[in-house]
C-alpha cells in the first residue's frame, strides 16, 4: 500500500515559508552538535530538526528534496559509530515516541519509531505485554534496533528485527508506504536492517507475548570448562549468555527461562555497590598510567561476581544489564558451529598478550550470546545459527584508553572465523568484503536504488560501508571525536 502524502501542495510552499514552517522544531545553532552516548563520534550536522508530528517530517524531506541534502535520522545516538553521523540534514525522532495501537489478543503492538525500550517496556506492561526478547541495554528507540538488527540472547530466538510485522516508511518522493511481509517484501526486507538508509521509519508493528518473569540463575566456572561444555550450557535454557573475564580465566554463565514463580530480585551486592562501581572506575582510571594494573583489575571484578545469584524478575529487568561507563566496543557474529574454535584462537591470543610484558592489557568483561537464524538480507544472523562476541574499553570518567590495536587482532580472529560485524558498532568491511558475507547484499542495493535513486537517506556511514565511496569526506574516522596514540 502506497499513500501519496501533499507532495504537489508541498512543492508549492516557498522556500522562506517552508524554512519558516520548519524554524519551531529546528535545534538552536549552538546546541546544533551531535555526539554518540559514548563521546566517541560527533558531528556538526547543516541543521537539527525535532518533528513531533509526521507532516513536520515530511516538510524536513521536502527542503531535503529542494536542497539535494542527505537526511539522517536518529534517535538517542547510542549506537558506538557514526552510523548516526551527517554533514546534511539530522531529524531526530525522540519525540515521535507514541505507543499508538495495542492488539492484546492478536499479540502485536503498532509504536513510533522513536520511542524508547524503556518506555515501551513500561507501556506494555499497562496492558500486561512485553516485548519477545531484548538486549542488554533498552535505551535505544525501537527505529533504531530494527534497523541495524539489534540482538538479545537465545540459540532459538531471532534478532528483534524477526519480530517486526510491518513498517510504515516516508520515501525520499514524500511518499508514505506500508510494508511487510505479504505487501512490498523486498522493501520490508530491507527496512528491517536497513541502516536507515530505505526511507524514515514512521510506525512500527511489533509482536510481542503476554508479560513474563524471567527465572536466571549466573554462576561463574572456568573457560575451558565452559567451552568444553558449550553445546549443552548453550541449550539447557532459553537465553544463555556468558560473560568472560580473560585475566581471571573465568566465565560468568547466565542462563534464564520463563517462569511462573513470584518476583525475587537479586544481584551481587559488591559489583552493584560502591566498591562495584566507583572503585573499579578509579583503578581503571590509574591503570591508563600503569597498564598491567589491567589483568588485577580484570582477576577484582570477576571475583566481585564470582557467587552463585539466583533472580526472578519482569522479562526486561533480567535481560538487561548495567552498561557501567563510556566505553569503545565492537561486537562481530559468527556461525555458531563457528564458536568452539574462535573462543580457543582467542583464549590463545589473549594468554600470549598476558605474557607479553609489552602486550595489550584488555578491560573486560568480553560478552557472549547467541542468535537464531533468520532470511533478513544484511542481518548477521542471515541464514546461520549465530554466536556473538563483543570486546569493550571502557573510558573511565570519560578519559580515551588504548583500543585500536586489541580491537584490530580482535577483528582478525573473528574475521577468520566468518565473522560479520554488528552494524550500530564501528568497524572496517566495505562492499567487496560485504558482499561475499552476505549474499542478499546486491539485492539490497538494488532496493536502494529503486527508493532513493538520489541517495536522500545516505549517510557517509552508508556511502562508504555500502557503496564503497572513498575520500577524505567518507574516512572512518571522518567523526572521530578522539584517535588515541596507542
Amino acid at each position: 500500500m502506497s499513500t501519496p502524502t501533499s507532495t504537489l501542495e508541498l512543492s508549492s510552499i516557498s522556500l522562506p515559508h517552508l524554512i519558516g514552517l520548519l524554524q519551531p522544531i529546528t535545534v538552536p545553532s549552538p546546541n546544533a552538535k551531535f555526539a554518540n552516548w559514548s563521546r566517541t563520534f560527533t558531528c556538526n550536522p547543516l541543521a537539527i530538526f525535532e518533528p513531533s508530528t509526521e507532516l513536520q517530517c515530511e516538510l524536513i524531506l521536502e527542503l531535503a528534496r529542494r536542497e539535494g541534502k542527505v537526511v539522517r535520522a536518529v534517535g538517542v545516538g547510542h549506537s558506538p559509530s557514526d552510523l548516526a553521523c551527517t554533514t546534511g540534514y539530522m531529524l531526530r525522532t525522540t519525540k515521535l515516541d507514541r505507543l499508538l495501537e495495542v492488539h492484546a489478543d492478536k499479540r502485536y503492538i503498532i509504536a513510533q519509531a522513536g520511542i524508547t525500550l524503556d518506555a515501551l517496556h513500561a507501556e506494555l506492561a499497562n496492558h500486561g505485554l512485553a516485548m519477545i526478547n531484548v538486549g542488554s541495554i533498552s535505551d535505544q528507540t525501537l527505529g533504531g534496533i530494527v534497523t541495524t538488527a539489534t540482538h538479545g540472547t537465545g540459540i532459538n530466538y531471532g534478532v528483534i528485527s524477526t519480530h517486526v510485522m510491518g513498517l510504515s516508511l516516508l520515501l525520499a518522493d514524500g511518499s508514505r508506504v506500508f510494508c511487510s511481509r505479504q505487501e512490498r517484501p523486498d522493501l520490508f526486507t530491507a527496512s528491517i536492517c536497513g541502516l536507515g538508509s530505505t526511507g524514515l521509519i514512521l510506525t512500527i508493528t511489533l509482536e510481542v507475548e503476554p508479560a513474563f518473569r524471567l527465572k536466571e540463575v549466573q554462576q561463574t566456572i572456568q573457560f575451558h570448562e565452559c567451552v568444553r561444555s558449550l553445546d549443552s550450557l548453550v541449550t539447557a535454557s532459553e537465553h544463555v549468555r556468558f560473560w568472560w573475564f580473560p585475566a581471571a580465566d573465568t566465565m560468568r554463565v547466565s542462563s534464564a527461562d520463563r517462569t511462573v514463580e513470584p518476583t525475587k530480585p537479586a544481584g551481587s551486592w559488591l559489583w552493584h555497590s560502591l566498591i562495584g562501581f566507583h572503585v573499579v572506575q578509579f583503578l581503571l582510571f590509574v591503570a591508563r598510567f600503569i597498564l598491567p594494573l589491567n589483568i588485577f583489575i580484570g582477576r577484582f571484578a570477576s571475583w566481585l561476581v564470582s557467587t552463585k545469584v539466583i533472580a526472578i524478575d519482569d522479562s526486561f529487568r533480567i535481560f538487561n544489564m548495567e552498561c557501567r561507563y563510556p566505553q569503545h566496543t565492537t561486537e562481530w557474529a559468527i556461525p555458531y558451529e563457528n564458536t568452539k574454535a574462535c573462543l580457543h584462537d582467542l583464549h590463545d591470543w589473549l594468554m600470549r598478550e598476558f605474557s607479553d610484558p609489552n602486550g595489550l592489557r584488555p578491560h573486560f568483561p568480553i560478552e557472549v550470546r547467541f542468535s537464531d537464524s533468520d532470511d533478513i538480507w544484511l542481518s548477521p544472523s542471515n541464514g546461520q545459527k549465530t554466536c556473538w562476541i563483543g570486546i569493550v574499553q571502557f573510558k573511565p570518567y570519560g578519559f580515551e584508553v588504548p583500543y585500536k590495536k586489541l580491537f584490530e587482532r580482535f577483528e582478525a580472529i573473528l574475521c577468520r572465523h566468518g565473522g560479520r560485524p554488528h552494524w550500530a558498532k564501528a568497524h572496517h568491511l566495505r562492499p567487496e568484503a560485504l558482499r561475499r558475507l552476505y549474499p542478499r547484499f546486491d539485492d539490497f542495493t538494488r532496493v536502494l536504488g529503486s527508493v532513493d535513486p538520489r541517495g536522500m537517506f545516505r549517510n557517509e556511514y552508508v556511502e562508504r560501508h555500502i557503496f564503497g565511496k572513498t575520500g577524505p569526506g567518507y574516512h572512518n574516522r571522518v567523526f572521530k571525536h578522539h584517535a588515541p596514540s596507542r
